[in-house]
């Protein structure tokens, strides 16, 4: 009986840790853009649209912006120069891929700065385990 009680305090210690990262998260489900789907506009010559940024150590993806990594105030600050003078309707997609979601320092404090400095047509590219396994694994495309 001990054992199935310690058991489920565990289970209800993961959930209760999973459900308040979930509440940290600044973005929803709908602000999460497919990297296939961003890969494929690239291909495609479709981005004179959107702006694409780095907020991670290095500028992988085709045509993106590198602003370095945004758990540093100075980067969030150069964060939000760049994005000044950007429509607030543009869409503006952010990444970084150093690490899974949930160890990621960098896309809280960079998506929260895009909902603070009110854009509208938010993104966060959905790189669940890291840029590598989701994104260069797959051959899409790069800054050369």
């Amino acid at each position: 009986m001990k054992y199935l009680f310690m058991m489920a305090f565990l289970v209800c210690s993961m959930f209760s840790q999973f459900s308040a990262q979930q509440k940290q998260d600044p973005w929803n489900e709908s602000q999460l853009m497919n990297p296939a789907l961003l890969a494929a506009r690239i291909t495609e010559n479709k981005t004179k649209d959107v702006v694409i940024i780095s907020v991670g150590p290095e500028a992988i993806i085709k045509g993106s912006v590198d602003i370095g990594p945004t758990h540093e105030p100075e980067n969030l600050e150069k964060l939000r120069n760049y994005l000044k003078n950007i429509p607030k309707g543009k869409e503006v997609v952010i990444y970084c891929g150093c690490c899974p979601f949930v160890k990621c320092p960098n896309i809280r404090p960079a998506f929260k700065l895009l909902q603070e400095m009110g854009f509208k047509n938010a993104k966060l590219l959905n790189l669940p385990k890291n840029i590598k396994a989701d994104w260069l694994d797959k051959d899409y495309p790069t800054n050369d």
